[in-house]
């Protein structure tokens, strides 16, 4: 099975405004998501990230403050998945519960080095 990395891009101002039942739905859907990834053996991992990052850049390796809150989306996830192909990935993809809340999924596949 070839590997792929979902990443979640959440909506901030949608993220942010949810009132804490909608928060317990989602953190839920996305439990019951991964329950279902894992019994038919797609999930291989997947977390919830900070909303905070750091990145360093450049030969120098300049560190600076990432994520800002200026910004209209933020990656709130991630899922690494397997399946048998790109079409197959879209469609457990069109499942996640990000999208309920105005979120963008991205799909991208892992590199196989042989």
């Amino acid at each position: 099975m070839k590997k792929y990395l979902l990443l979640l891009h959440d909506d901030l101002q949608t993220i942010q405004n949810l009132s804490p039942k909608e928060m317990e739905g989602l953190v839920q859907a996305h439990m019951d998501w991964t329950k279902k990834l894992d019994a038919a053996g797609h999930l291989i991992a997947g977390e919830g990230l900070e909303e905070g990052s750091i990145q360093i850049k450049g030969k120098q390796s300049v560190i600076k403050d990432g994520t800002f809150l200026e910004s209209k989306e933020m990656i709130g996830g991630f899922y690494l998945l397997q399946a048998n192909s790109l079409d197959e990935i879209i469609e457990l993809s069109k499942e996640c519960p990000c999208h309920l809340w105005g979120g963008t999924t991205e799909i991208r596949p892992i590199m196989q080095y042989d």
